[in-house]
């Protein structure tokens, strides 16, 4: 099972892929520019690490609290492409996660404690 962790609530935007056996993160700076290309950021991200869309199982985006830009941004994109490829979608909150510690996030989906597409900003 392969897992989207989209993130861009804080200094920088987040992707990360957590497989049973691998794991790929690339971050980029939290700017307008960036915003404005965060789609074409995540497929650069899956096209430099040899993964296909189709491959994904789930996507979590952070939807906050924090930047407005960057949970706007990210919730668009996550919905686009969970709505577009037919892929699980989960919200979670910043204050869910421990020191950039991304595998809990699968932790709390694996507990059910994650709605799936029920995503609820909060900036």
């Amino acid at each position: 099972m392969n897992n989207l962790i989209i993130d861009a609530a804080n200094d920088k935007i987040l992707f990360k892929i957590i497989s049973l056996n691998k794991s790929y993160t690339s971050d980029y700076p939290n700017s307008r520019e960036n915003f404005d290309k965060l789609a074409l950021l995540l497929f650069n991200f899956f096209k430099k690490n040899n993964i296909k869309l189709n491959e994904i199982d789930n996507v979590f985006v952070n939807q906050g609290p924090g930047k407005f830009s960057g949970i706007r941004s990210s919730i668009a994109v996550a919905k686009a492409i969970s709505i577009t490829n037919n892929l699980n979608l989960y919200g979670f909150n910043s204050n869910q996660l421990k020191n950039q510690k991304y595998e809990k996030i699968l932790d709390l989906f694996k507990k059910g404690v994650l709605i799936k597409n029920l995503i609820k900003p909060q900036y």
